[in-house]
């Protein structure tokens, strides 16, 4: 009888952390676009595309030097667009939080940035990610 509970658990943990593997695939984060801060201060617009899929966040992830984001403007599939809040400093190699896109996955069409570096003589990159 001990056995055969033993054996109930194990293969209840089992299959537990077998979803869970899926389920933390399933959160990948997805590269999207990017580019460079070319003057003091940019604007910038990356183009995603429908085909990219449907999205419920995105990252913005930082390298080369530091950048100050301004404005963040998203531009959906459906024509609609928002602005979402951004409005800071990202060292090198720092990363925004996940910035969640109100209401169902949505395609997004291209993501225009307004951003300024804080160093003269870098070009830092900004990278667009999004997770499913």
């Amino acid at each position: 009888m001990l056995r055969k509970h033993a054996v109930l658990i194990c293969s209840a943990l089992f299959v537990l952390g077998l979803s869970v593997s899926v389920a933390v695939r399933a959160d990948e984060w997805k590269y999207l676009g990017s580019s460079h801060v070319n003057g003091r201060v940019d604007h910038d617009n990356i183009h995603v595309g429908k085909s990219d899929g449907r999205f419920r966040a995105i990252q913005l992830r930082v390298s080369g030097g530091p950048i100050e984001f301004q404005r963040v403007v998203v531009h959906y599939g459906n024509g609609s667009q928002e602005e979402v809040a951004v409005r800071e400093s990202i060292p090198s190699g720092g990363k925004t939080r996940a910035i969640d896109l109100p209401g169902e996955r949505r395609m997004i069409e291209s993501v225009e940035i307004w951003y300024a570096k804080e160093r003269v003589h870098s070009s830092p990159k900004v990278s667009l990610y999004g997770i499913r």
